[in-house]
């Protein structure tokens, strides 16, 4: 299994310890849904009645079927594996620590706390610097968007967002020197439902 596991890791080029991976994998698990939740017990009766009546199903997931989780801790394994720490991000930006805190701060770079220090996403560096516009798409991104949305967000091409006639992630828009503000338009609609 480890053999294996060191074999996906190197191919996906996330240089970690397959141990410390499978402590990652577990870690976003526990912070997701329970296991063995019940739909149900999220609602209320009268909730569960409409949400029944307009065709949902609120029965608790079969032994048979497969985990919906799996695809979300998987990718906030890989999120927390490759965010930099404040020093990392401070190198590659080519400035002191206390710039780098300063801009999470105000919301200038994208990070959260983990295990007592801030983790920053990489998706949002380039070599010497940060991402062309991204000051303007996170103005837009709405608070309560946490940073695996926001990652998803800005590494997923967008029919919107198109560079040599194909949809581009928000991140290769920018690259390519595209408008920041198109970004933000649709970052702003993150957490609303289509």
């Amino acid at each position: 299994m480890t053999m294996a596991l060191e074999t996906v890791l190197a191919k996906a080029g996330l240089r970690i310890d397959p141990v410390e991976f499978l402590g990652l994998v577990e870690d976003a698990a526990r912070r997701l849904s329970p296991a063995a939740a019940d739909p149900a017990d999220y609602f209320t009766a009268d909730q569960r009645d409409t949400l029944v009546d307009v065709g949902l199903d609120l029965a608790p997931r079969r032994p048979t079927e497969v985990d919906s989780r799996a695809r979300a801790v998987a990718a906030e394994a890989v999120l927390r594996d490759s965010a930099l720490t404040v020093s990392s991000a401070a190198g590659v930006v080519g400035v002191d620590t206390s710039r780098i805190r300063h801009r999470l701060a105000a919301g200038r770079l994208a990070g959260w706390k983990d295990r007592g220090g801030w983790r920053l996403p990489a998706w949002q560096f380039v070599p010497g610097g940060v991402l062309p516009g991204l000051e303007t798409v996170l103005a837009a991104v709405p608070d309560d968007q946490p940073p695996l949305v926001v990652a998803a967000f800005m590494t997923t091409p967008q029919p919107d967002l198109r560079v040599e006639d194909r949809p581009a992630t928000p991140r290769e828009w920018l690259l390519a020197g595209g408008s920041p503000a198109r970004v933000a338009t649709l970052a702003a609609t993150l957490g609303i439902p289509a």
